[in-house]
């Protein structure tokens, strides 16, 4: 039976529902991280929760950092600057004790430190390192919970963003949304069509049941099926969604700034377009905003909610990331939802249903039910225009958001509640225009006429009218790294370049393919170099990035090499599947590599590496492309 109330109705309904809930539990929260958990639990517990009745637990505290309970024990997270050659990155390392593992295809790396070294200490030293973009240690987080389609009627939080009429032009096809959470039930009757391959990040194997529960609501509010009449209907119920685990299935069920940062590099590589993170406080780690770019890099957009804590966060405002605060049936705040500057949108989080673990329903509240709300909206925006890219997608986001609060962006509700409705006509009338202004780069040191030797430190300043993909560093014409995450900044080795008059030159790229050059620097390379007699040793030559596996999108491809007679002599030759893509003299090589124009399936990197007397090393990778 279906039954269909007015929004006052369900503002009203909702509210005596959530005495009733709260009576029913003593006082209490039952069963679920983050929120509807046992008092003992969420005694422990730094991070604040909703139940099922929508109000917080009042063991949260008034933290700013409440979301963070604390930090994985033996590692750290590091980034290097690009063209950082492997061999130096590891000696920084060393001296600590630590040993890195690279995040996927990205240029993050996972510190593992030895013996009793200081997390904190370790990163606090190596952040101001100036050859490492940042060092922080592994924080740990909570998620932010506080539960034709037989629900359909009591979806309330659906009418209001009218997805219905929404619904009339798209579903959400074609559109793929990773959750990055608890996991996720694989035979929910609500969810298992929708479902594509994942992977758990905690335990490092494809298995991404839900162990807590909370991943199962928060999947169910994105894209639980519509039209197949049971249970309740997701946002974008034609969406696919990709489980990802990055929680543990105790101790509160925290996940990690790591596991976070490579679910979404993950999902980037494996075509979604959407992910979401019902976690708080994520804003605060660079690792999970370089992560969070890497996936807008090719073409997606990352929802996190703002947390249950009510407070002002006092998170700075970020591009990487949208975070969402939560509201009720009368389009106010929920009151135990945080806000700041940092919040982008806002969308309902009280008793919103969705699909429950072992295969029923609950109508949980928190921000996590509002960030896969917004979450969803993007999906149905993108299956709506394919074509746009991310950073205009979001733009279209804000703009359609129905205003609350002070005119404009504020604190409360960012910059407004989202509107499913007006989403998707805002995307189909979007005018995709050509995009000819070219960005401007510059190099702001090492200056004019620097003796320089060794690791060299080379600072950019790179800016767009709409934004800058990617800063190439050029050596006397060779294309030698590639960031395409800001702050740009290289770190130059520059015993991979002859002694003398070196040229170093930046240039930056739109994601039009505008490139605008900066002016050149001229400096000395001044090294010692050891004279060689003889010589019959090859020279040493790796591929840097991309690992083996699948990739998407663009892929900077980097080559590091060395010689025991120096750099003056090699020359490399890069080239995928057999043809010849780019060549350098010199020990580093870069080069951008959009796979969108090559066919599916399995392809070789390959480089070849030659010294001055001829003599040659060759290195290859095989990755996939869907």
């Amino acid at each position: 039976m279906k039954f269909l109330f007015s929004e006052k109705q369900v503002g009203t309904l909702a509210s005596l529902l959530s005495v009733l809930a709260l009576a029913a539990c003593g006082g209490g929260h039952a069963g679920d991280t983050g929120g509807d958990r046992s008092a003992p639990q969420a005694a422990q517990s730094l991070s604040a929760g909703a139940s099922a009745s929508g109000r917080t637990d009042s063991s949260s505290g008034s933290s700013a950092a409440a979301d963070l309970l604390d930090f994985a024990k033996g590692r750290i997270l590091v980034a290097p600057r690009e063209g950082l050659p492997d061999e130096e990155f590891n000696k920084i390392l060393a001296v600590h004790g630590g040993k890195a593992s690279k995040i996927g295809q990205s240029n993050l790396y996972i510190v593992h430190l030895t013996g009793n070294a200081s997390e904190k200490a370790v990163a606090a030293t190596l952040a101001h390192n100036p050859h490492l973009k940042f060092a922080e240690v592994d924080g740990r987080v909570k998620s932010t919970l506080v539960p034709n389609d037989s629900y359909l009627g009591s979806e309330w939080h659906l009418t209001k963003i009218k997805a219905a009429s929404a619904w009339d032009t798209t579903q959400g096809t074609g559109i793929t949304i990773a959750i990055l959470d608890t996991g996720v039930d694989p035979t929910h009757p609500d969810l298992v069509g929708n479902l594509v391959p994942g992977y758990n990040f905690y335990d490092n194997n494809t298995n991404t049941s839900d162990v807590c529960g909370h991943g199962t609501k928060v999947a169910g509010t994105a894209a639980a099926s519509t039209g197949n009449g049971i249970g309740v209907a997701g946002v974008a119920g034609q969406a696919k969604i990709m489980p990802i685990r990055i929680a543990e299935a105790t101790n509160g069920c925290y996940g990690s700034y790591s596991a976070i940062a490579s679910g979404l590099i993950y999902a980037a590589d494996h075509g979604a377009r959407v992910a979401n993170v019902s976690y708080g406080g994520l804003a605060r780690s660079a690792t999970v905003q370089s992560a969070a770019q890497y996936l807008k890099n090719k073409g997606g957009l990352t929802f996190v909610s703002a947390g249950n804590n009510g407070i002002d966060e006092s998170i700075i405002p970020t591009t990487t990331l949208i975070a969402v605060s939560a509201t009720d049936g009368n389009d106010a705040k929920a009151s135990w939802s945080s806000y700041g500057s940092f919040v982008a949108l806002s969308a309902p989080g009280v008793g919103i249903w969705t699909t429950k673990n072992g295969g029923s329903y609950d109508a949980p509240s928190g921000t996590s039910f509002a960030s896969p709300t917004a979450a969803g909206v993007a999906a149905l925006m993108m299956a709506a225009r394919p074509a746009l890219d991310s950073t205009q997608l979001e733009s279209l986001m804000y703009t359609s958001a129905v205003d609350l609060g002070v005119a404009g962006r504020d604190p409360y509700y960012g910059y407004g509640r989202v509107d499913a409705t007006a989403g998707v006509q805002a995307a189909l009338n979007a005018v995709i225009q050509a995009d000819t202004h070219a960005p401007t780069a510059s190099i702001s040191s090492p200056a004019a006429n620097a003796s320089v030797s060794g690791l060299v430190a080379i600072n950019v300043a790179a800016t767009d009218n709409v934004g800058v993909a990617r800063v190439e560093l050029h050596v006397n014409g060779t294309t030698t790294a590639a960031d395409s995450v800001a702050p740009f900044g290289f770190s130059w080795d520059s015993t991979k370049t002859p002694n003398g008059a070196a040229t170093l030159m930046v240039k930056a790229y739109d994601a039009a393919g505008n490139a605008g050059t900066s002016a050149p620097v001229t400096v000395n390379v001044a090294n010692t170099v050891p004279p060689i007699t003889n010589d019959t040793a090859p020279p040493t030559v790796k591929i840097v990035n991309p690992v083996a596996g699948q990739v998407a999108g663009n892929v900077s491809i980097s080559v590091n090499a060395a010689d025991n007679s120096g750099a003056a002599g090699i020359s490399l030759s890069l080239t995928i599947d057999g043809v010849v893509k780019a060549s350098g003299t010199g020990g580093a090589l870069a080069y951008n590599w959009n796979t969108r124009k090559v066919a599916s399936g399995t392809h070789t990197i390959g480089v070849i590496a030659k010294d001055a007397t001829g003599n040659s090393a060759t290195a290859s990778v095989q990755v996939t492309t869907k």
